[in-house]
């Protein structure tokens, strides 16, 4: 291209922020304006890059993204020297994630961070610390700007010193703690003890989202009031920790936590429980969970036991519902009487499940975004129903990764030419009021970890 048209460069600029990774990439090889455009930071704002091995990027990698006036990045191990050209080209990063670095770390590692005067996300993937992973300097540096943490799969010296340092961070609004196990040798894993964990919420009155999770199972059941620490200001048992508005649960068997486990948390508007196993003859306690939670407006449920159990006590304020369970037609009869302003689904269909997509409009006939994931199978031609849904306006299809792989080896890439077809139908149907996606969204590196991602 000889000569870009005439537009002012604020108006390319929003044309190009449509634009995916791949098209952006094509439209910036293709002439120096349009690089020069495909840089400009309002197109890099709130992304994440991925750096490895820094050692072989040039100078004018590094000038690029100094351009853009990147913030966020997610990086592997790195040497002392790799630091020094990260400090010296993107000092004004906001957002750091440590991914795979499958070492064992000293407390001086992320002393680094000291360096950076702005960083308030911060997440650490993949790794072992032998001595304590935040120091006393670090958490006094961070105690005013750290907003969110995430840590998982991270193997510690003590989870219980981590714990106690966090209550440091004050100013923390979002954590992501699962705990991995303790020491260098084979896996040990023991809770967060409760006067710990007391200590740490009460020392984040600002927290707002709480990711808690641990992977094995420990001896003895946790304490009735784990989740509940007391007023210390106080000589009653008044809850003293904070606002929490959104929970997660990830790994916990379901003997780890008391019926009432959740009676204090009535401030939650969402609540997300990742199941690793459940064994047979044991009670349900999700149903004595979420009674208390009357203010409740998104629910998630990722395995687990059988949804009739359940159904009857799920919040009438429920308006975004995921089921990563075996859903049948009576499970949906049972649940559309609870939730009738119900506006987002996200559901698994099987072979056992029946025609969902036929039963939906009728059940569900507020729904603005539904997303079905397929196992062993492909939509079939009830998927035309969905047209019914006069609200809809994101519809996802997606199937599991085996299942992909399998259809590409044959030389039938998903979305397959007979889905597509119906996939085409139902858009015209809509007068193009649905937009479908076939593509799982990239993982958020800073964000979301491998216990809880689906895009397998």
């Amino acid at each position: 291209m000889s000569e870009l048209p005439p537009l002012p460069p604020e108006l390319w600029v929003s044309v190009l922020n449509f634009l995916g990774p791949a098209d952006m990439q094509a439209v910036r090889c293709s002439c120096r304006a349009l690089r020069l455009l495909a840089d400009h930071p309002y197109l890099w704002r709130g992304r994440t890059v991925v750096l490895s091995d820094l050692r072989r990027y040039t100078f004018g990698f590094w000038d690029t993204l100094r351009r853009r006036k990147l913030t966020r990045v997610a990086v592997r191990h790195l040497r002392r020297k790799e630091w020094r050209r990260l400090v010296k080209f993107l000092p004004s990063l906001s957002a750091v994630a440590f991914v795979n670095g499958g070492r064992v770390y000293k407390q001086k590692y992320l002393d680094h961070l000291l360096q950076f005067s702005d960083v308030r996300e911060l997440a650490v993937r993949d790794a072992a610390w032998s001595e304590p992973m935040l120091g006393p300097s670090l958490a006094a540096h961070l105690s005013a700007r750290l907003t969110r943490l995430s840590v998982c799969n991270v193997r510690l010296r003590s989870a219980a010193d981590f714990v106690r340092a966090l209550a440091a961070l004050g100013n923390l609004r979002s954590l992501l703690f699962h705990q991995q196990g303790e020491g260098c040798g084979l896996d040990r894993v023991r809770p967060v003890p409760r006067d710990d964990f007391h200590r740490m919420m009460t020392g984040l009155p600002k927290l707002a989202h709480l990711s808690w999770g641990m992977r094995g199972e420990p001896q003895e059941p946790l304490p009735d009031d784990y989740l509940s620490p007391p007023d210390p200001r106080r000589a009653s048992s008044q809850y003293g920790g904070p606002a929490l508005s959104s929970l997660e649960l990830v790994d916990y068997p379901e003997t780890i936590l008391p019926y009432n486990a959740l009676r204090s948390l009535t401030s939650l508007r969402s609540l997300t429980v990742h199941y690793r196993y459940i064994r047979d003859g044991l009670d349900c306690r999700l149903a004595s969970w979420l009674a208390p939670l009357m203010r409740l407006e998104t629910l998630s449920i990722v395995g687990g036991n059988s949804l009739s159990l359940y159904t009857n006590t799920i919040p009438a304020s429920v308006t975004r519902l995921t089921l990563r369970v075996a859903i049948t037609l009576k499970d949906l009869d049972s649940i559309a009487p609870k939730v009738l302003a119900l506006e987002h689904l996200d559901i698994e269909q099987n072979r056992s499940s029946g025609s969902l997509c036929r039963r939906i409009p009728m059940l569900f006939p507020q729904l603005r975004t539904l997303r079905i994931r397929f196992f062993r199978r492909e939509p079939e031609k009830d998927l035309l129903s969905l047209q019914r849904l006069r609200h809809l306006e994101r519809l996802e299809l997606l199937v599991e990764r085996s299942f992909i792989l399998r259809d590409y080896l044959n030389g039938h890439p998903w979305p397959s030419p007979c889905v597509q077809e119906l996939i085409d139908q139902l858009v015209r149907l809509s007068a193009n009021r649905i937009t479908v996606v076939t593509a799982m969204r990239r993982r958020n590196p800073l964000r979301e970890c491998n216990c809880v991602w689906e895009g397998d």
